[in-house]
């Protein structure tokens, strides 16, 4: 099984930057995507043999999420803990006969780190439902997860720290998130390998020197970590400034 995840930062803008020849050429089982920045009606991207799920913000042009799977789920949810709404649209839930799949959008602490509680709130809620979810049957969770966890996701980890998504606090978050049944996939195939990044801010040419961060995850339950065939980051692919991250994984839909 293929999945693919990528935060496209409007989806209407990375449409006329190239987002359905890298849809349709990539061919997942599974793609989610993050900060659509889109309404209900605002755009139609008719993929034949997919399912679409969409979690708008209320507040229009903000957040959002939306996942196209080629296989219907059994359920969906549009929020942790069973609510039924979320706001910001951050969150999309399918389950499916093996697995459940999480594709989230992390609030960011902000530049400040003006919403940094509110953030760690979110990361305690996630990870109590995670281990909720993984008692039933393993998990999938996938998103841009605005955090940098080991010195090695940041080129420039020593200037960074303490700033939003670098900060102790966060990583913190991630860590205690792993030792509760999870893995990084990507960390998995590939602990020491360095210069990795799937976020490049738009300051002039850090993409083309490959000055980034690795905020964009799937993280999946420690007993199917054996079921992990490759997991990859897109670096080559534009139309946003963060890159598909993709998961293949030796799990039936």
């Amino acid at each position: 099984m293929k999945l693919v995840s990528w935060n496209v930062n409007g989806i209407r803008a990375c449409v006329r930057k190239g987002f359905t020849d890298y849809f349709q050429k990539i061919d997942a089982d599974i793609f989610c995507i993050q900060e659509t920045k889109c309404q209900s009606g605002q755009i139609d991207l008719p993929f034949i043999g997919y399912q679409q799920y969409w979690n708008y913000a209320e507040k229009k042009g903000y957040s959002g999420t939306a996942v196209f799977t080629k296989k219907k789920p059994c359920t969906v949810f549009y929020n942790i803990e069973n609510k039924e709404t979320e706001p910001e649209g951050r969150i999309i839930v399918l389950e499916y006969e093996t697995f459940y799949l999480v594709n989230a959008y992390t609030p960011n602490a902000k530049r400040e780190l003006t919403r940094l509680p509110e953030r760690l709130v979110w990361e305690d809620n996630m990870r109590r439902y995670l281990i909720h979810l993984d008692q039933q049957k393993p998990v999938i969770y996938c998103g841009d997860l605005n955090v940098a966890h080991l010195d090695i996701d940041v080129k420039n980890c020593k200037a960074n720290m303490g700033n939003s998504g670098f900060t102790f606090e966060e990583r913190n978050k991630m860590t205690e998130l792993l030792a509760s049944g999870f893995v990084d996939s990507f960390r998995y195939l590939y602990p020491d390998r360095p210069d990795c990044f799937s976020w490049f801010s738009y300051m002039p040419t850090v993409r083309e020197r490959n000055i980034g961060w690795r905020i964009d995850y799937f993280i999946v339950s420690e007993k199917i970590k054996n079921k992990i065939q490759e997991a990859e980051i897109h670096s080559q692919i534009l139309g946003s400034d963060h890159c598909p991250v993709v998961l293949h994984i030796d799990l039936p839909m």
